[in-house]
């Protein structure tokens, strides 16, 4: 039978690292605080606040579930090897080491957290695609990027909320708005800022020729209502419009879509999913007020240049990555150097091992 005694250590060694970044011990007086708030009879007078507290209660409970859950299951896994050991049953072999392999698999993905060091990581992410230099392939591209982070957010469990999708001019699109919403969602897709290059022979040349695109994609936290900023309705310019592009029964054929430009900025907000004028235009409210939240923080930490990779030009010498589908297939990283030729997997939603790699090469920078 195989030996699985280190593996067994080190997946005991992790957890027990898992323990401690988590703050197992603190976390669980937390939860009994939270579990005595939540059960108030007047918690919901303040519906705000009740949403904070079982928001929070949900996320320390879920970690203090999930360590005690791998700690029994590694325990098992142990006391199954160690019998199987002691009486020289090779048959309880297989069933070890799926055991081992699961646990090594899901604590490589509790490991992320270690790495989350942003105050709104946990938050979820409202994000923009928009076409750049290359015309329609951009479009295109642009289009495949909201397709591919809509993989990779289903993925992982989350939702995605698409709330304004505008057409491009022969095909793709030439931006869209979307919300995804789940547990680190805009820590997962901070690294994801900036400007994506796609090579390959186009569709739309007659002659086959190799072009090259760029789409950027930018990701703000979400705001609860109480954290949005005060907007000053002067500053405001709000459009309304005939929604467009897919949508089916849901679009609306009345002026319901709402476009509100922020003056002093230059922000802009578009909302057509939702089905009256006045839903859109609440939604893109909240959009703002995360985007003008997320611009005040980078004000106040002086890095504007950095300002969701979106002070770069769309163009060449500015991507974060490279799809390169021809003349051969890769997708590098131009910050990590990680690299993979699997491109149709990652234009499915793998991509995780870009996120991680980001991640621990920010920790290795000192970020």
């Amino acid at each position: 039978m195989r030996d699985f005694t280190e593996e067994l250590a080190e997946l005991r060694r992790r957890i027990d690292d898992a323990r401690g970044y988590l703050r197992i011990d603190a976390r669980r007086g937390d939860l009994e605080r939270l579990e005595k708030e939540a059960s108030r009879p007047d918690l919901w007078d303040d519906p705000g606040a009740a949403r904070r507290v079982t928001t929070e209660m949900a996320r320390v409970r879920e970690d203090v579930e999930l360590v005690d859950r791998l700690t029994r299951e590694l325990d098992d896994t142990q006391t199954l090897f160690e019998l199987g050991r002691d009486e020289g049953d090779d048959s309880v072999e297989p069933e070890v080491a799926i055991a081992v392999a699961r646990l090594r698999s899901e604590l490589d993905q509790l490991e992320l957290r270690a790495l989350f060091t942003g105050e709104h990581d946990e938050r979820d992410a409202v994000c923009e695609v928009h076409s750049g230099a290359g015309g329609t392939d951009a479009q295109d591209w642009t289009e495949m990027l909201l397709r591919m982070y809509t993989r990779w957010a289903e993925r992982r469990g989350f939702d995605v909320e698409l709330d304004s999708v505008n057409p491009g001019t022969e095909a793709g699109i030439s931006s869209a708005t979307f919300i995804v919403k789940g547990r680190y969602a805009y820590g997962l897709l901070s690294g994801e800022k900036g400007v994506h290059r796609l090579i390959r022979i186009s569709p739309f040349d007659a002659n086959a020729r190799r072009q090259t695109a760029f789409a950027s994609f930018d990701a703000v936290p979400a705001l609860e209502e109480a954290e949005e900023p005060e907007i000053d309705p002067n500053d405001l310019r709000i459009d309304t419009y005939r929604s467009s592009g897919a949508g089916g029964q849901h679009v609306n054929v009345t002026d319901s879509a709402v476009r509100i430009t922020h003056l002093p900025t230059g922000i802009v907000v578009s909302v057509q999913n939702e089905r009256s004028q006045i839903q859109n235009r609440a939604k893109a409210m909240q959009i703002l007020g995360a985007r003008l939240a997320e611009r005040q923080r980078e004000e106040r930490r002086a890095e504007l240049e950095r300002l969701s990779g979106d002070k770069r030009d769309v163009a060449f010498g500015s991507q974060i990555r490279t799809y390169t589908l021809a003349p051969y297939q890769l997708v590098k990283d131009e910050r990590t150097r990680y690299e993979t030729g699997n491109v149709q997997a990652v234009l499915d939603g793998d991509v995780d091992p870009f996120v991680e790699a980001y991640l621990q090469w920010r920790r290795q920078q000192g970020a």
